[in-house]
C-alpha cells in the first residue's frame, strides 16, 4: 500500500550565501502533521502550499504549479547507497516523502488522493546550483540529471490535511503518454521531446508550455 512515510517542511529559511536571494528552504525536517494542503496562487505571488513551510526563491519555486513536492523514499535510499551517505527524509527538499508509488513513472496530470486532500502530479524537479551545493556534492547538477530519478511536483486540486501514515490512492489517470521521466528529459537533455509535453494540457506549468510556443517559433525562423 502506497503511503507518506513523513511530511517535510522548513519551518524558516535557511541563510545560504549560494542561494539567489541569500536564503533558502531546501532543508527540510519531518514533522508530526497533519499539515494543511492548501492551492498557494500564482508563482511569484505566494510560495508552498503545505502549512508551515518556507520557499527561499518564490520567482523560481513554490506557486500553483509547485505547492508541493514528493519524492520516493525508495529513490533516497538509492542515492544513500550511489552517494555512500546517509540521507533522511527531507533530504531533497521534499515536502512528501512516500513509499511504494514510483513518482518518475507517473502522468502529468495524475490525480492522487492523500488524506483529505487531493493533488494533480504537474512536472519534475530540476536540479539546481542551491540543490546541489546544499549536499555538497560536486557535479551534481548533471550526475542527478544523468540519473533521471527528479521526484514529482503537484498542485493542489482539494485542499486538506496531510501526515504521516496516511494512504496514497491514484484516483484518475489521464490518457496520454506524458510521465514525469519525459518532461524531466525534455526540458533538460532532449529538447525535441518537448511539444509532446502539450499533450497533458492545462496540467503543464505555463512557464513550460510558453518554453515550448518559443521552441516552435524558433525553429520556424530558423
Amino acid at each position: 500500500m502506497p503511503v507518506v512515510l513523513s511530511l517535510n517542511v522548513a519551518q524558516k529559511t535557511v541563510p545560504a550565501d549560494y542561494a539567489r536571494t541569500g536564503a533558502t528552504g531546501i532543508g527540510k525536517h519531518p514533522v508530526d502533521g497533519p499539515l494543511q494542503l492548501s492551492a498557494p496562487g500564482p508563482r511569484g505571488s505566494a510560495g508552498s502550499g503545505v502549512a508551515g513551510d518556507s520557499i527561499g526563491d518564490w520567482t523560481v519555486h513554490g506557486g500553483e504549479y509547485q505547492a508541493v513536492y514528493g519524492y520516493a523514499r525508495e529513490d533516497l535510499d538509492w542515492w544513500q547507497s550511489e552517494l555512500d551517505v546517509s540521507l533522511h527524509n527531507g533530504q531533497f527538499g521534499e515536502n512528501l516523502t512516500t513509499q511504494g508509488i514510483d513518482h518518475t513513472t507517473a502522468l502529468i496530470g495524475e490525480h492522487w488522493r492523500i488524506g483529505t486532500a487531493l493533488l494533480e502530479v504537474t512536472s519534475p524537479r530540476i536540479p539546481c546550483r542551491t540543490f546541489a551545493e546544499f549536499l555538497g556534492q560536486r557535479g551534481w547538477v548533471m550526475r542527478f540529471t544523468q540519473q533521471v530519478r527528479p521526484g514529482a511536483y503537484f498542485r493542489v486540486l482539494e485542499e486538506g490535511l496531510v501526515g504521516p501514515g496516511d494512504e496514497i490512492t491514484v484516483v484518475h489517470r489521464p490518457d496520454h503518454d506524458v510521465t514525469v521521466e519525459l518532461f524531466f528529459r525534455a526540458v533538460t537533455t532532449e529538447g525535441a521531446l518537448l511539444p509532446r509535453l502539450l499533450a497533458a494540457g492545462d496540467s503543464v506549468p505555463p512557464e513550460v508550455v510558453e518554453l515550448v510556443h518559443r521552441r516552435s517559433v524558433v525553429e520556424l525562423d530558423s
